[in-house]
C-alpha cells in the first residue's frame, strides 16, 4: 500500500460536520492506501487566539505566542482521531514534536531543519490512520515552535518527503486559479504549475498552498496536489517543467491590503536590522538607488504602530494593497512590464524578481486592477 499525505485547511475542518464528512472519505480511503492527515486549525480558532494574546500583550510573540497558538491544530487532531475511532478505524493523533519535526529556534516563524518520522512510521505499520498538527514542531532546544502563517501546508510537504509519500493539498477551492475567483469572475482554473509560479503566486497573496512548503517541494521533488475538499475534480498539479502559457502570464494575484515600508538608501540597514529583529520576511523588496522599498504581509506583522515607533526615519503605510502578475520570468520581458505598468498608472512602488512582477498602489483601486490585468494578460 502507498503512502498517502493529505492536508486540510481551517475551512475544511471549521465544524463537527465538516470533520464527520472528512472521516467517511478518509475511512473509505483507508482501505487502499496509508494515510497520514495534516491539519490545521478549526475555522479562525488561530486567530481569536491570537486577538487574546492581544488582550493581554500589545506586541505578543515569541515562545509564550508559539505555546498559545499551537493549542489550535491539537484540538482538531484530537476531534478528527475521535471521530475516526467513532467509525472503527484506527486513529492516532500526533503533535508536531511526536513526528519528529525539527525545527530552527526561531519563534513564531521557525524552519523545519529535519524531519524523524520514526513514530509515524511505527503506527502505520500497525494499519492506523496517523493524524498530525500541522504548524508546528519542536527546536532543539525542546521549545515548541511554529512555522508561521500556512504552515500546515509545510508540515504536509515535509512528511510526504521524509516517508516518500503523495501530498494532496485539500481546501475550500479546486485548485489554483489564474487568479482569485471572488474578484475575477472570469478567473479559469490551472491544470498545472510549475513550483517557481506556484511560490510567485503565494507570496503574492493566493492562499491556496503556503510558499514555504511550494520552496520544500520544489527542493525535494515532490509533486502537489491542490483539490478541493469533498470534491471528484482534479484540481492542480504542481511539478517540474509544466508547460508554459502562450501568453506568458501564467496568472494574477493581489493582496487587499500590505504593510508598505519606504526609506531612504541611508536608512537602508537601519530597517533590515528591526525587520530581522522582528522575524518580519518581506513579500517584495525594491531599491531605485535612493530610496528602498518593503512590501509586508500585514497578518504577520500584527499591527503597524509598534514598527513606526521603533522605524521613525521610515514610513510606514497600512492603507495599501498589491497587485502582481506571475509568469515564468515574467519581470524579464519588457512588453509585458511596460504595459502592466501602464495599466497600473497610479502605483507607490513597483517590484520584480523570478516569476512575479508586482505594484504597490492604493488599496481602493486593488480589485479593478486584478480584473483589468486579467483581462489584458491572462485571455488567448
Amino acid at each position: 500500500m502507498s503512502i498517502i499525505v493529505q492536508k486540510y485547511g481551517g475551512s475544511s475542518v471549521a465544524t463537527a460536520e465538516h470533520l464527520a464528512r472528512i472521516a467517511d472519505a478518509v475511512v473509505k480511503r483507508a482501505d487502499t492506501d496509508r494515510l497520514v492527515l495534516v491539519v490545521s486549525a478549526m475555522g479562525d480558532a488561530t486567530d481569536d487566539l491570537l486577538a487574546r494574546a492581544r488582550q493581554v500583550a500589545k506586541d505578543p510573540r515569541g515562545r509564550e505566542l508559539d505555546m498559545l497558538l499551537t493549542v489550535g491544530e491539537r484540538i482538531t487532531m484530537s476531534l478528527l482521531a475521535l471521530a475516526m475511532r467513532e467509525r472503527g478505524a484506527e486513529a492516532v493523533s500526533l503533535t508536531g514534536s511526536q513526528c519528529g519535526i525539527m525545527t530552527t529556534a526561531s519563534h513564531n516563524d521557525a524552519r523545519i531543519m529535519e524531519v524523524r518520522p520514526f513514530r509515524v512510521q511505527d503506527e502505520l505499520q500497525k494499519g492506523r490512520i496517523v493524524i498530525v498538527a500541522g504548524y508546528q514542531g519542536v527546536s532543539y532546544q525542546r521549545d515548541i515552535t511554529t512555522l508561521g502563517r500556512g504552515g500546515s501546508d509545510t508540515t504536509a510537504v515535509a512528511l510526504a518527503a521524509a516517508l516518500g509519500a503523495t501530498c494532496e493539498i485539500y481546501s475550500d477551492v479546486a485548485g489554483v486559479y489564474s487568479a482569485d475567483p471572488r474578484v475575477v469572475p472570469e478567473a479559469k482554473p490551472l491544470a498545472e504549475l510549475g513550483y517557481e509560479e506556484m511560490q510567485a503566486m503565494a507570496r503574492q497573496g493566493a492562499k491556496v498552498l503556503n510558499a514555504q512548503a511550494v520552496a520544500f517541494a520544489r527542493d525535494k521533488g515532490i509533486a502537489l496536489y491542490a483539490r478541493k475538499t469533498g470534491s471528484d475534480a482534479p484540481g492542480t498539479v504542481i511539478r517540474t517543467n509544466a508547460p508554459l502559457p502562450p501568453t506568458g502570464v501564467r496568472g494574477v494575484a493581489h493582496r487587499n491590503q500590505v504593510v508598505h515600508v519606504e526609506a531612504a538608501a541611508e536608512y537602508i540597514d537601519a530597517v533590515w536590522g528591526e525587520l530581522e529583529a522582528r522575524s518580519l520576511r518581506p513579500v517584495d523588496y525594491g531599491f531605485s538607488g535612493e530610496r528602498a522599498s518593503w512590501v509586508l504581509d500585514p497578518d504577520a506583522v500584527g499591527g503597524t504602530e509598534g514598527l513606526r515607533t521603533a522605524l521613525p526615519e521610515a514610513q510606514v503605510f497600512d492603507d495599501r494593497g498589491s497587485v502582481a502578475l506571475v509568469g515564468h520570468d515574467v519581470w524579464a520581458q519588457p512588453r509585458i512590464a511596460r504595459a502592466f505598468f501602464a495599466l497600473a498608472a497610479n502605483r507607490f512602488a513597483s517590484t520584480g524578481s523570478g516569476a512575479a512582477l508586482s505594484v504597490v498602489v492604493p488599496q481602493e483601486v486593488v480589485s479593478g486592477l486584478a480584473q483589468a490585468a486579467h483581462a489584458q494578460f491572462c485571455t488567448t
